[in-house]
């Protein structure tokens, strides 16, 4: 299933400091957001990542200055989910968009188990005519990948070949949480251990 949220509520593996510039921590939030869109869970596999992924302020800069560089303020989301968001002040969704909360069906619904998740898919207008579809469309074109071209459901379900050397990159303000770093794509599938498909 390609619309699958995560389990539980993310726990951050990553904490870049002091980098002057907010794109700077592009590469940290690919590997952290499972190099998709935190939101509608669009995967960078399914186009072109420049120009369709952004770094959101989960809290808008308007309304917190002082979170404009901290990390754990920013999610990657795709262009069309950080239009919707815009300055909107939404549920967290670490523990909002989880899969006890929300469910994907194989018709591209989306269905909201609670009350917050209900207002932040509101919010973003994941339930939206064209969302649906969206994701009833990949979710067809995913299925039969699977059963009849097993090299092209590989490619739509794996990781992307770029994976972020993430024990390359030295943040100025070093990394609060440089555990992370080891169980980074890059690291995993360096020692054999990442997943072909997620």
């Amino acid at each position: 299933m390609p619309f699958r949220y995560p389990a539980a509520g993310r726990q951050r593996r990553h904490g870049p400091l002091g980098y002057a510039r907010v794109a700077s921590f592009r590469p940290w939030l690919r590997d952290e957001f499972s190099f998709r869109c935190t939101y509608c869970l669009l995967r960078e596999q399914w186009g072109r990542v420049q120009a369709n992924y952004d770094l959101d302020h989960f809290v808008p800069v308007t309304d917190d200055p002082g979170r404009e560089h901290d990390y754990d303020n920013l999610v990657y989301a795709c262009a069309s989910c950080n239009a919707a968001k815009s300055y909107k002040r939404v549920h967290d969704r670490s523990y909002t968009l989880v899969e006890n909360e929300v469910v994907v069906h194989a018709d591209g619904r989306i269905e909201a188990k609670t009350a917050a998740a209900q207002r932040l898919i509101e919010a973003l207008g994941l339930d939206s005519d064209a969302n649906t579809e969206f994701r009833r469309t990949w979710i067809d074109i995913v299925v039969l990948a699977r059963r009849y071209d097993p090299d092209l459901y590989q490619r739509l379900m794996s990781y992307p070949d770029d994976l972020p050397d993430l024990l390359r990159l030295r943040p100025p303000g070093g990394n609060s949480r440089p555990e992370g770093v080891r169980q980074s794509c890059f690291m995993k599938r360096k020692q054999g251990e990442l997943d072909a498909t997620y």
